[in-house]
């Protein structure tokens, strides 16, 4: 079990030190000149830190809100301390500033203005502990899809002429495909109108902004709906439009000032050891999005190695029964070297960017490419299995922690982020309402993580071509052609594994998807097992990768997404209950993977069972898969066990718990959602096109069907045109075109599908979509 990877003798050490360890408490009633006794508190964190510094001590915090002038550093020197709020109080640690006696006076149609200290810089204010709105355009709508609001003229000429100075603003959009967002600061206007931007790398895959959804906000004009604000750092004014009813006389005002507020800091030769965080509340830190910048390895991400509170050179260190609530970025990073980290029992809801991120130093893999596009030539590949230094982190925990809310202003993040690092085990965690993925790995590097027990739902709510379950593998042996891939690895097998050295294992989680898939096992994504796993809406996908195991899970409402396969790809599935035949896509022909047997395809009601002919012809194998009724024992309440006689048996499958999902405490228990439970219906609401080819202008197009062939393709949405075949020497082969474009506009002219085909008079411009990028092609007459 991964909890054995956690030293037995280091408890020993832990607890014989607590029993030593002197006691300091700190209120804010206290004095940084009293002893520390409960009688005669302290009344700073840095100093209680500074007293107790060389030798193990307790730091117990009384009630009340500690609003730190800079963030606190824990050093090697602090090791053996617990910081931990007194007996059923809830200290705050904000990093933030009290706006106090505050003059509002009338501005005009609503809005209030009041004098603030010339100092305050911010982009968060929060009334009574509640995050306000950012002046905007379009005004905050919560039952928007994306970004609670967006408009196509966010940026236009028109609007800008609305604004007198919009330097400061910030400018969001999504991805063209939905891949994430990017933010741009706006710095002024062109003579001719236009905003000047900067910024537009919070995303490590290029394509401009989405020309529809986009916003802006932190501009003066467009202070126009309650609960917006905006701060003009010039004249020191804030401007507040207040909520009906909210009575500005008792009402609390604070601002973010810091960017984190406890940061353990050591390395791996002098590191941190034995510092504990428990039951305190966190609040108040500032967003980090124009510092959401480095890119992370081939990843689709790049990252801000920051949070409230952050780790870097820490051994059994732990965060326990913390809140974490509307930090403005990520909350929780666990940066470089890092051993044996436990973050128990947290909430983390409402951060700006991810809820926890356990990410390495680049520099520590090998052969390390940035970006999608990079890739090696085989005879540069080191063949030296694994990494080549420490500085990752390794043997990690995440348990019993409910993350929900997460990305309220970065999208391209996670409930639970994993990138460069080894044996992270997140266990017994609720993650719902999402942006993009609930639990993301961005690489193979290094295998080994745990995911148990999980209840991850709510997901890819603001992009898409995302799964609840998250993962790519662009290693170091990967490159985006399979044929290529086929190459490599056919001339030295051993490639797939240099990096992915230990199995990811996916067991007994509860997964939803309605967006995108459950389990969503991207770009070369190798060496799974995934059993016992309930997934209720969007099933398993399966691209590129080698090894993965999939046994024993139930894909209601949908089936396995086989996407992209290699040609020795060794995938196992089998023993599995679906609701559909293989949805693939891009496959060569059958037959697929190493095993695919034992399955069973769901139809309720059904008295027979019948041989899985289908899925025969499909796969190639499924020679003992059946068509019949599982009879599951309570699907109208979850219960997907299957009753005694059931086929499902007969084929090998095995029951697996359905009441362990999430959340087990009970404090977080109680406040926990669960997911939506299916209907009993087949289809799974998925996109479906007719895919019949025809003859256009000497090649032979079709349809893009569905969105497992938008995310083999890389496609915006469930659109476009794909050849198949070209004569040679044609106009469309002498332009450029060529088998496996996807036409997606001819000039102006948008091509969704072949019913949008026409001549190609003149010269037209031909754009397509090939190897996920954009190209424009022109077309000359012969």
């Amino acid at each position: 079990m991964a909890s054995q990877r956690f030293s037995w003798v280091g408890l020993v050490v832990l607890m014989s030190a607590s029993l030593s360890a002197q006691t300091y408490y700190v209120s804010p009633n206290g004095s940084d000149n009293n002893s520390g006794s409960l009688k005669k508190p302290l009344a700073s964190l840095d100093h209680a830190l500074k007293v107790a510094k060389g030798k193990p001590a307790k730091i117990v915090i009384r009630a009340g809100t500690y609003y730190l002038p800079e963030p606190l550093v824990i050093s090697p020197e602090s090791s053996g301390t617990t910081i931990a709020a007194f007996a059923d109080e809830h200290p705050v640690i904000s990093g933030g500033i009290e706006l106090k006696n505050l003059e509002w006076h009338p501005y005009r149609g609503g809005i209030l203005q009041a004098h603030v200290p010339d100092d305050l810089r911010t982009e968060e204010l929060f009334v009574n502990g509640d995050r306000q709105i950012l002046a905007r355009y379009p005004n905050y709508d919560p039952s928007a899809k994306y970004f609670d609001g967006f408009a196509p003229d966010a940026i236009s000429r028109e609007r800008a002429g609305r604004w007198k100075n919009p330097a400061g603003g910030y400018f969001h959009a999504m991805h063209p495909a939905l891949w994430g967002d990017f933010t741009w600061r706006i710095t002024g206007k062109e003579s001719k109108g236009e905003v000047k931007l900067e910024g537009g790398w919070q995303n490590n895959r290029s394509g401009g902004a989405h020309r529809e959804i986009r916003f802006v906000e932190n501009i003066f004009e467009e202070l126009d709906s309650p609960g917006e604000w905006f701060l003009d750092h010039h004249t020191h004014i804030l401007y507040f439009y207040p909520p009906q009813g909210l009575d500005l006389t008792k009402a609390k005002f604070e601002a973010t000032r810091l960017r984190s507020l406890f940061e353990l800091r050591g390395t791996e030769q002098s590191p941190v050891k034995s510092v504990h965080l428990k039951g305190l509340t966190f609040r108040q830190a500032a967003r980090t999005v124009m510092d959401t910048k480095e890119p992370l390895v081939r990843s689709d991400w790049a990252i801000y190695r920051g949070a409230a509170i952050f780790l870097e050179g820490a051994e059994d260190c732990s965060v326990e029964d913390c809140l974490l609530d509307q930090v403005g970025g990520n909350g929780i990073f666990v940066n470089h070297y890092n051993r044996r980290i436990a973050v128990k029992g947290c909430e983390i809801t409402k951060a700006g960017a991810s809820g926890i991120c356990f990410v390495g130093d680049p520099k520590s893999a090998r052969n390390v490419l940035l970006n999608y596009d990079q890739s090696h030539k085989l005879d540069e590949i080191d063949l030296t299995p694994g990494p080549q230094s420490n500085n990752y982190p390794a043997d990690c925990l995440v348990e019993n922690c409910l993350i929900n809310l997460t990305g309220r202003v970065e999208k391209q993040t996670a409930g639970v982020e994993i990138n460069l690092a080894r044996r992270i085990t997140v266990r017994h965690c609720s993650i719902y309402d999402m942006p993009r993925a609930g639990i993301n790995i961005g690489d193979g590097c290094w295998g080994g993580h745990v995911i148990e027990f999980c209840d991850v739902f709510d997901t890819v709510k603001e992009t898409g071509d995302h799964g609840s379950f998250n993962s790519w593998g662009r290693d170091r042996y990967w490159v985006p052609d399979t044929d290529e891939v086929n190459r490599r690895v056919k001339q030295v097998p051993i490639l797939p594994k240099l990096d992915a050295l230990e199995p990811v294992i996916l067991r007994n989680n509860r997964w939803r998807c309605d967006h995108g898939w459950d389990i969503d096992l991207d770009d070369g994504s190798s060496n799974y097992v995934i059993t016992n796993n309930l997934c209720l809406h969007g099933g398993i996908k399966n691209r590129e990768g080698f090894g993965r195991v999939v046994k024993n899970n139930i894909m209601v409402d949908s089936g396995f997404h086989p996407h992209v396969w290699f040609a020795e790809c060794g995938d196992e599935f089998s023993h599995n209950i679906v609701w559909t035949e293989y949805q693939p896509a891009v496959m060569h022909p059958a037959p697929w993977g190493r095993i695919l047997d034992w399955n069973l395809m769901h139809r309720s009601g059904q008295a027979t069972i019948e041989e899985a002919v289908a899925m025969q012809k499909q796969s190639g194998r499924d020679m003992h898969s059946l068509v019949g009724d599982a009879q599951f024992m309570d699907m109208a309440h979850g219960d997907y066990r299957v009753r005694p006689g059931s086929p499902a048996l007969k084929l090998g499958f095995k029951n697996f718990p359905m009441d362990q999902f999430g959340v087990q405490i009970p404090k977080l228990k109680s406040i926990a959602r669960r997911p939506a439970l299916p209907g009993l219906a087949i289809s799974n609401g998925r996109v479906s096109r007719d895919g019949k080819v025809i003859s256009w202008l000497g090649a032979k197009v079709r349809n893009i069907v569905d969105e497992g062939e938008m995310s083999a393709f890389g496609l915006p949405g469930v659109t476009g045109v794909l050849v198949t075949e070209i004569t040679s020497g044609s106009a469309l082969a002498v332009g450029g075109l060529a088998p496996n474009d996807v036409i997606l506009a001819i000039n102006d002219w948008e091509v969704a599908s072949v019913s949008d085909l026409k001549g190609l008079a003149g010269n037209p411009n031909v754009r397509v979509s090939r190897n996920q990028k954009f190209l424009q092609l022109r077309i000359m007459p012969l």
